[in-house]
């Protein structure tokens, strides 16, 4: 029997492990835009709302996409989905995702009040593109975009949209600092391709683990991690930021022990931990990013 009424399983299938990617890109954007006294309460929790909206819809929909595609299936190793496990059904799962899109697009509107018909197009593309990761013709989830997509969506446009609601003029440094949250959030994604990679590529999900191979996502991580502590270094150098920007090495020696786990782990059921860990990690580092920010 199905239990979809019950909270539990819709907690799960919204992934509260990944949600980082919704906070950290607004909490960066709100500080650049708070440090040029140019921030505005309404619309910072108003994105905050519309970013959690759209990560939760996108969760879902990749739940009951995902099932209906065929790649969960009962050697799964990564966390439990509520459609595959029967807990929630493939239509009331469709149903949730497209009632979190449609609250997102509804609280957004207030947010092209503010900023425009360009706050329209990147809602839209976002609602649009959050579906296509695992829907549609070409999922791009499926044919190894997911990456990129993540980057541009939750890190460049997310920071970026962010502080242009705020401070209703686009910023080149505003892109610059999004680009530390783009890879972070990357990095969610590259744990769980690395643990899903056997179970990818017997259901024809072509994350890039599965067409490059296991060490090239372990690449992929040292990467952006190398992206996320070099761009303080240019922030300070090249943009005048003081030397407050470095506070996000603080957290350098977890950077070292997730990559390790990542390069040299022996189970990928420990990955479950690494992917949770690497999404606390983006927390902290985005805490002590906006921090230097704003000081």
């Amino acid at each position: 029997m199905l239990k979809s009424a019950n909270f539990t399983p819709w907690l799960s299938a919204a992934r509260p492990q990944t949600l980082a990617a919704a906070f950290v890109p607004i909490l960066i954007g709100a500080s650049l835009a708070y440090s040029e006294n140019t921030l505005r309460w309404d619309t910072t929790l108003v994105a905050l709302f519309c970013a959690f909206a759209i990560q939760i819809g996108t969760n879902f929909a990749n739940d009951y996409f995902d099932f209906v595609k065929g790649a969960d299936t009962p050697d799964r190793i990564g966390f439990e989905r509520a459609t595959s496990a029967g807990t929630v059904s493939p239509k009331a799962m469709l149903n949730a995702a497209i009632l979190m899109m449609t609250v997102a697009f509804l609280a957004g509107l207030y947010l092209v009040w503010i900023g425009g018909w360009v706050i329209l197009i990147i809602g839209l593309l976002s609602l649009l593109f959050g579906i296509l990761y695992t829907g549609g013709p070409f999922p791009l989830g499926y044919n190894g975009l997911g990456d990129l997509f993540v980057f541009i969506f939750f890190g460049i446009i997310a920071v970026m949209g962010t502080y242009y609601v705020n401070a209703l003029e686009w910023s080149s440094i505003s892109f610059w600092i999004s680009l530390p949250v783009g890879a972070l959030c990357v990095n969610i994604l590259v744990v769980n391709n690395l643990r899903d990679v056997v179970q990818d590529k017997l259901s024809g999900k072509r994350t890039l683990g599965v067409l490059f191979g296991e060490t090239a996502l372990k690449i992929e991580y040292l990467s952006m991690l190398a992206i996320a502590f070099i761009i303080p270094v240019f922030l300070y150098h090249f943009h005048n930021f003081s030397l407050w920007i470095m506070l996000s090495y603080l957290c350098l020696p977890i950077a070292r022990k997730l990559n390790s786990q990542v390069w040299y782990h022996e189970d990928k059921r420990t990955l479950n931990q690494t992917l949770e860990r690497t999404a606390q990690f983006m927390v902290l580092y985005g805490i002590l990013f906006s921090i230097g920010t704003l000081l």
